[in-house]
């Protein structure tokens, strides 16, 4: 048995190339730089999953380097805290991620300035938020909705355009922009600084980190159709850059947006300084995470089956009134232009053979070495749990006949659940299994050695023939596991 992961990204050499562009960027401008962080800085699991080798933390690391010279900016969607929009892959609102990012910037050391509210219209949800973290002694400003953004360039740049947002008081030659998840505006932050620091007499530039999509790949790559994937319920596509054609004659991919805005990031910089020292949208970034994938067959596959997962989460907030059918059909083209469909994803198959056999719910595995285990739901455990169970076997050594936890241990809980807490599920979830294992492992050498593996989940398949309880899904996420369900409830 192996437990190898085949690795696709250097991550080593992309967080040296990506330190030296970032303080490249920083030297062509006098006295302030803004530098949009796209994606997420330190938990990027999107990235890690569709480039093997990438790690979560990598920005935040390129970050803590340049520390003594950088703020940090949190922009929020105001309509997002009103819609209370949630972070897919932590399963947390954008408003509470964004007081957990403050606290966790704050804690290693990284200055966090204040936070922005965009498209504010007096929202009471948005208000609520404001007056919660103001109470911690956290700097709010507003900017607002602007009409005929981004076209409209003379109301723009005026006063009752970027004049009218809350300019942001900021201390610090690099001032980072970053956001709990995309459409949180960003980059019209980032403007509308450029304007407010022109109106005061102050030299100001502006750059983009953002990992996707990777503009030195195909536009069609699975890795760039795997964002569009991650992006479905934004109305983003990855499309040529034209400016960057016409400028160079080379072929690099954007997004929609970035394009769409560019003429405007011109129109400011020739306010600015006379000219734009930008020709392209693909000029204003400084991302090599192209340059550094090692492995394009073990990059694709991974992109692939990201787009699945995808393709399933959809399905399931579909079923739950959260997606719009819509969003649906955008992923079935993506699924078709990836070349994929759900049999593709391994664990699908067996899982579902599997509740076919049981006639319950039933989950299935993918590990690493191409193993599939599955779980089955029982008196004791939920199919979650029995599967959870099985790969801790499996990775230990453990035989399966092996009780890792005796009914003497699991039934006090069971009965505490019904006649105490007045659930009327009694078996375990994946908690109170992992729970109740690690009291066994107090006293049972299996049971200890069961506990062990626990890190060796990270990065395997799951597929539930059920949509999971928010524990479960919830358990699954923290261990690393990349889960997907069928759109049904049990």
């Amino acid at each position: 048995m192996t437990n190898e992961r085949k690795i696709g990204f250097d991550n080593e050499k992309y967080l040296k190339m990506q330190s030296e562009h970032i303080r490249e960027r920083i030297s062509q401008f006098g006295d302030k730089l803004y530098l949009e962080f796209g994606g997420k800085l330190f938990d990027d699991f999107h990235a890690s999953r569709v480039l093997p080798g990438f790690k979560p933390d990598s920005k935040l690391q390129m970050l803590l380097q340049l520390k003594d010279e950088a703020e940090i900016v949190i922009v929020i969607n105001s309509e997002d805290i009103e819609k209370n929009k949630v972070r897919g892959d932590l399963g947390i609102t954008y408003d509470v991620d964004v007081i957990r990012l403050f606290n966790i910037f704050t804690k290693i050391g990284l200055y966090v300035s204040s936070v922005v509210l965009t498209q504010y219209n007096g929202q009471p949800s948005a208000d609520a938020f404001q007056g919660r973290l103001e109470s911690l002694g956290i700097k709010v400003y507003h900017h607002y909705h602007i009409h005929g953004y981004p076209s409209n360039l003379k109301l723009i740049m005026s006063d009752e355009g970027y004049g009218k947002n809350d300019y942001i008081e900021t201390s610090r030659r690099l001032v980072v922009i970053t956001a709990p998840g995309p459409g949180s505006g960003k980059m019209a932050t980032c403007l509308s600084q450029l304007y407010h620091e022109y109106k005061r007499g102050i030299s100001a530039g502006y750059a983009k980190f953002e990992t996707f999509p990777i503009w030195n790949i195909p536009l069609r790559h699975p890795v760039n159709i795997a964002y569009e994937a991650a992006t479905s319920d934004l109305n983003d596509v990855n499309i040529i850059d034209p400016f960057h054609l016409e400028a160079y004659g080379q072929t690099t991919v954007n997004y929609n947006r970035d394009v769409e805005i560019f003429p405007v990031l011109n129109a400011m910089f020739e306010k600015i300084i006379g000219e734009s020292p930008y020709k392209s949208p693909t000029d204003m970034g400084v991302n090599m995470a192209g340059c550094c994938i090692i492995d394009d067959e073990a990059v694709c596959e991974a992109a692939k089956q990201e787009v699945i997962r995808r393709y399933y989460v959809g399905l399931c907030g579909q079923r739950q009134g959260a997606v719009k059918d819509e969003e649906i059909y955008k992923l079935e083209l993506l699924m078709k232009q990836a070349g994929v469909t759900t049999e593709d994803r391994r664990a699908v198959a067996v899982a579902l053979e599997r509740e076919k056999e049981t006639g319950a719910p039933a989950a299935a595995m993918e590990l690493p070495d191409g193993t599939i285990l599955t779980g089955r739901t029982s008196n004791l455990l939920g199919a979650s749990s029995a599967l959870l169970l099985n790969a801790l076997k499996y990775f230990g050594g453990i035989e399966d006949s092996v009780l890792l936890m005796s009914p003497q241990v699991i039934e006090p809980i069971q009965n505490l659940k019904v006649e105490h807490l007045g659930n009327i599920n009694p078996r375990l979830h994946t908690d109170e299994t992992l729970l109740a294992l690690s009291i066994c492992a107090a006293t049972s050498e299996k049971a200890k050695l069961a506990m062990d593996q626990l890190s060796k989940l990270r990065g395997c398949d799951v597929h539930s023939t059920v949509i999971l309880s928010p524990v479960d899904e919830r358990i699954f996420k923290r261990l690393g596991v990349n889960v997907t369900c069928e759109p049904k409830y049990q």
